[in-house]
């Protein structure tokens, strides 16, 4: 037996996806339930995005210095 989790946003179109999927004569059980994780905020989100900031910190780099490094030949 297979199994494929599927997390879905809109609460009335995973109803409708279980229901779907219940018709089906293949599928043996559908269970659905509710997830514990709250949504992430626009906050978090932003905090996220600056928890890589300093990765590039110390190395010279610019743009030009990585297209000489991806294209050697074409310089």
């Amino acid at each position: 037996m297979e199994q494929i989790v599927i997390r879905i946003k809109d609460k009335e179109k995973a109803r409708a996806l279980a229901n779907f999927l219940q018709t089906l004569d293949f599928v043996e059980t559908v269970s659905a339930s509710a997830s514990s994780i709250s949504p992430k905020s626009h906050h978090a989100k932003k905090g996220d995005f600056f928890s890589l900031a300093g990765i590039w910190e110390g190395r010279d780099t610019s743009l030009e210095s990585i297209r000489q490094k991806a294209w050697p030949k074409r310089l």
